[in-house]
């Protein structure tokens, strides 16, 4: 088990006036053999830790046999809820050493444009934890994650051409 862990001052708030960067992750995408990055591309990230192949998912016609976009969504939107999740747990006293989440990313058709867009599943298990309290800390959970904000209230976001 790691000692590595977020005090629950973590969630102590932040009263600026602007946004305030705490950590930066940067992934660069290649388009591989195909010269396509969702169909065989390679993601990296800037430090080396991640790098995985893409794949497009059998289930999309391609050939699978790597990751994909909505899996590492998925996974990021899982690891900070689990996070979060932890964090007001040990604020309010909770023990809840056999927690999961698991997040669902659809890709799919958007009737607003005819074209593609995202919907997620988040599912928590909390078991041996009273209904009505994990029912609370999941509730309060959702109000701080920053995958469910940006899920529910959007993301700033800044396309530029370098």
């Amino acid at each position: 088990m790691s000692s590595h862990t977020l005090p629950p001052s973590f969630l102590d708030r932040y009263d600026g006036t602007s946004f305030s960067p705490l950590y930066t992750a940067t992934v660069t995408v290649t388009g591989g053999d195909d010269r396509h990055g969702r169909v065989s591309g390679e993601a990296r990230s800037s430090d080396g830790a991640l790098a995985v192949s893409l794949r497009l998912p059998s289930e999309m016609g391609g050939p699978g046999g790597g990751t994909n976009p909505e899996q590492l969504f998925a996974a990021g939107f899982a690891a900070c809820f689990h996070g979060a999740l932890s964090l007001l747990a040990v604020r309010e006293g909770v023990h809840i050493p056999d927690a999961s989440v698991t997040a669902s990313i659809h890709f799919g058709r958007d009737p607003e444009d005819g074209l593609f867009t995202l919907a997620a599943e988040v599912r928590i298990a909390l078991p041996g934890i009273d209904r009505n309290v994990a029912k609370t800390l999941v509730r309060h959970t959702e109000r701080i994650c920053p995958y469910a904000k940006m899920a529910r209230q959007g993301i700033e976001c800044v396309v530029r051409l370098e």
